[in-house]
Order: C-alpha cells, then sequence, then structure tokens
C-alpha cells in the first residue's frame, strides 16, 4: 500500500528549491567577483613608469642555451 505524505514531499520541495536559489545565487556572486577582479583591458600599452615584459625586443644579447637555462633551473629549485 502507498502512502503519500504531504509534509515528507513539502520537506523535499523546499530542499530543493533552497539548493537551487543557493546555486544561482553562488554562481551569480562568483561571476560578479571575477568580473570585477580582471583588469578592464590586460593588453593595453603600459602607462607611466611600467615596462611591458613579454614581447620582442633588441634588448637581447644571446639565446640562453640549454646548459644555462639548465643551470637557472637547478639554482631556482623549480
Amino acid at each position: 500500500m502507498f502512502v503519500f505524505s504531504a509534509r515528507r514531499w513539502y520537506r523535499r520541495a523546499a530542499f530543493m528549491i533552497l539548493l537551487v536559489l543557493a546555486t544561482f545565487v553562488m554562481y551569480n556572486g562568483c561571476r560578479v567577483l571575477g568580473q570585477w577582479i580582471v583588469p578592464s583591458d590586460p593588453y593595453r600599452v603600459p602607462q607611466g613608469a611600467a615596462l611591458k615584459v613579454f614581447g620582442s625586443s633588441s634588448y637581447a644579447v644571446h639565446e640562453p642555451t640549454f646548459a644555462d637555462r639548465l643551470r637557472l633551473f637547478y639554482w631556482y629549485g623549480e
């Protein structure tokens, strides 16, 4: 015999609604926080005394050899 318990189904439905609501709030909160943290244009030209680190430059004297790279690897311990 099947017994239908309205109170049990009400608790399950309330739990599911709260779970969906909490998931929605957490997802949108993380999305807003992520948009707030990311700079508006990360690839813009540096201003002031800042230097752009990556890119081709004429300052490079020579390309490091394998031995130089290996020495730096052991020196920094990475």
